[in-house]
């Protein structure tokens, strides 16, 4: 969650929402007036940031909720038709146009019911934003990221009403709305917290790549080095230049959340003895307990097996529970590490302890 002095979370975000189109609908009779009138003044900064805006108002007065964004100095004006109208995409484009915010009423359809999506998907919206007296849980929980290709069967472990945002969530995203947040609007600040996070605070349903593992970029390098020179520093990892990840930039991987770079891990090989090493394996401090080490450990794995490498070993000195009880790695001796690999291991002085992993083989590809 972005913390108010936390300015490099926020600062990531400004470039990706400048001139985006984000639909705001907002249960205005039902929310606490302090949230909405803080909701409308985080508005009014994504407007100055230059997000496009549209609000749409799904219960209560239209008038006092327009009355509430020019006190909020937010650049708005009305829609003259409701958002299920055929006029009101070609209205709503004429208001965005003149650099204004729009405003409409959506108090005749549900959050995401699909004329609300065909009307989103006219305006052409990177994200419709839902805030509404009740959130989406799964399992008890906000869910910050769910596919919608994996929503419907999420959707067996919420509320009845939950189940049915989830779902129509999931279909708005396949019928190409990038992402689709459901939010509690009687929580001060939820905005913010949402979309100036990587994790955000609500329940997020989206259609493309939010969080990916890909190969490093050159350009990655100086991020990669400051994210582990905390490691570094504390003994954890070996120690590397720009020129070392540069020379092997092929083995290294990189997660992103939202774009932005939260780990990393490589995958150094060793022909001749038929084995790899899982190496610099680092997860940001504030992404840390999400289960992200293991997805980089495990892609790592993935591509050994793809390269037809039967084993692999890592060398840690302070990750040995995680290594054995969440990985199924086996202790091993120094003996079982290449002899090039065992040699920089002895001079280095380090007293890291040695796993290792038989991989099971790739599945046969289907033809």
């Amino acid at each position: 969650m972005a913390q108010q002095n936390d300015v490099r979370e926020i600062l990531q975000y400004i470039p990706q929402f400048r001139g985006r189109v984000f639909l705001v609908l907002i249960e205005a009779g039902l929310l606490p007036e302090p949230a909405i009138a803080e909701t409308l003044l985080d508005l009014a900064v994504l407007e100055n940031l230059g997000v496009k805006l549209v609000l749409g108002v799904l219960g209560g007065d239209l008038k006092d909720l327009y009355d509430w964004t020019l006190e909020c100095e937010i650049m708005a004006a009305r829609v003259p038709s409701p958002i299920s109208s055929p006029t009101s995409v070609r209205e709503t484009l004429e208001i965005l146009a003149r650099g204004q915010s729009a405003v409409i009423d959506a108090s005749a359809t549900g959050p995401l019911d699909p004329p609300v999506v065909d009307f989103a998907l006219g305006i052409g919206v990177s994200k419709i934003i839902a805030l509404l007296e009740e959130d989406i849980l799964i399992h008890g929980r906000p869910a910050p990221a769910v596919r919608a290709t994996e929503a419907v069967a999420l959707a067996d472990h919420t509320t009845a009403s939950g189940a049915g945002l989830l779902r129509a969530a999931a279909a708005a995203c396949q019928r190409g709305i990038p992402r689709a947040h459901v939010l509690n609007g009687r929580r001060q600040g939820v905005l913010v917290d949402e979309l100036f996070s990587n994790e955000g605070v609500g329940t997020m349903v989206h259609a493309d790549s939010y969080r990916v593992i890909r190969q490093l970029r050159e350009e990655d390098i100086p991020e990669l080095l400051g994210m582990i020179g905390r490691s570094v520093r504390r003994t954890k990892l070996v120690a590397r230049t720009y020129e070392d990840i540069q020379s092997r930039l092929d083995d290294f991987r990189v997660m992103t959340i939202d774009g932005n770079v939260v780990g990393c891990v490589a995958l150094h090989q060793y022909p001749a003895e038929a084995c790899a090493e899982v190496a610099c394996l680092h997860v940001k401090q504030p992404h840390e307990g999400r289960g992200y080490g293991v997805d980089l450990v495990l892609h790592a794995e993935e591509m050994a097996r793809t390269l037809g490498i039967p084993r692999v070993f890592s060398l840690t000195n302070r990750a040995a529970d995680f290594f054995r009880h969440q990985l199924g790695y086996s202790p091993a001796n120094v003996d079982v590490l290449p002899a090039v690999r065992k040699q920089q291991y002895e001079a280095s002085g380090r007293d890291s302890l040695v796993f290792a992993k038989i991989l099971a083989p790739a599945p046969p590809s289907v033809p």
